[in-house]
């Protein structure tokens, strides 16, 4: 077993931190998870909760003295928490710079003062803006940026790489595509299955269902991270993580709506781009950490039915995120 110390994982009552920490709890390390459950719950942790390796914190990342004192004696941090809601940014200018990009900073001070040098950051495909390759290579020339949250995402990766130069850290920084699967609680599949549950009949789409997205179940996501970590060593390690095919917005309704057994009135909302910020066409490349010998289980089509049957089976968390 790779040995990474004792950890922490912000956003650790989240998505992918919930995750995260039952997949780090299941080989053996000793967690610390911080979150201030504005998006997470306990109920995505209630598992580690009986784990005595597990220590859940409720702590805000903006809180920068408290943080600092529960990195104490710590060696690795899973910075995962951010405002993962891209259509909120142009609602909520402030979000983007004080949860996703302030808090790393203050991630990365604690890290300074208590001398933990290695982290791994969740990035995001949005920090390539309107790329113009496909699919898109880690080593692209940055675009223009059409988001906040892509453009919150780019600055928190440049402040991971100064303070790797600036402090002797080492950094494994993942982009990520839309992930989906267990505990899942945004997006548009989550969008579009909470309109089914509330009314079978009609579906409302943002855009044209024609964009082109590319997703990966929270499995591989986790699987991906984990070979990173444990097969490349530069002071900086930089990966796309995504699936080797994309989808159309139109054929997620269909695979959603087969699995739920529905047939109902689909409207658009018409154009390329369901909202300020949406990329019409988000694909990729994952050579880089396919070369590692990672492999993904899920297609496109499995991780979208599982991510159905997840919220199909959980209905609480609709009403969990307003």
């Amino acid at each position: 077993m790779m040995n990474i110390g004792k950890v922490i994982v912000t956003g650790a009552a989240g998505f992918i931190g919930s995750n995260t920490v039952d997949y780090l709890l299941m080989k053996g390390y000793e967690v610390i998870g911080i979150d201030n459950f504005s998006t997470g719950t306990e109920r995505f942790i209630e598992n580690a909760l009986k784990n005595d390796k597990f220590t859940m914190i409720n702590c805000d990342l903006l809180d920068k003295a408290t943080i600092a004192n529960h990195f104490s004696g710590c060696d690795f941090v899973f910075h995962l928490a951010a405002n993962a809601d891209v259509r909120s940014g142009t609602d909520h200018p402030s979000k983007d710079l004080e949860q996703n990009t302030i808090a790393t900073f203050n991630v990365l001070e604690a890290m300074r003062v208590h001398s933990i040098s290695k982290i791994v950051f969740a990035s995001t495909g949005a920090m390539y803006g309107e790329a113009r390759v496909f699919p898109t290579p880690e080593d692209t020339s940055m675009p223009i940026q059409t988001s906040l949250y892509g453009a919150s995402k780019l600055a928190c990766e440049s402040m991971i790489q100064a303070y790797c130069e600036g402090f002797n850290m080492q950094s494994w920084i993942f982009r990520f595509v839309s992930i989906l699967g267990y505990r899942y609680t945004h997006g548009h599949v989550y969008d579009f299955c909470k309109q089914l549950q509330k009314d079978p009949t009609k579906l409302y789409v943002l855009g044209d269902g024609l964009q082109k997205k590319s997703y990966l179940h929270i499995e591989d996501c986790i699987s991906a991270i984990w070979t990173g970590i444990s097969k490349s060593e530069e002071k900086v390690n930089i990966f796309n993580l995504g699936d080797s095919d994309y989808c159309q917005v139109n054929d997620s309704i269909e695979w959603i709506v087969t699995r739920m057994n529905l047939k109902p009135v689909i409207t658009y909302s018409g154009g390329e781009r369901g909202w300020i910020g949406d990329n019409p066409f988000v694909f990729l490349k994952t050579d880089k950490i396919r070369s590692l010998g990672w492999k993904q289980k899920y297609t496109i089509k499995e991780g979208v039915e599982k991510t159905v049957d997840f919220l199909s089976e959980n209905t609480w968390v609709f009403d969990f995120r307003k």
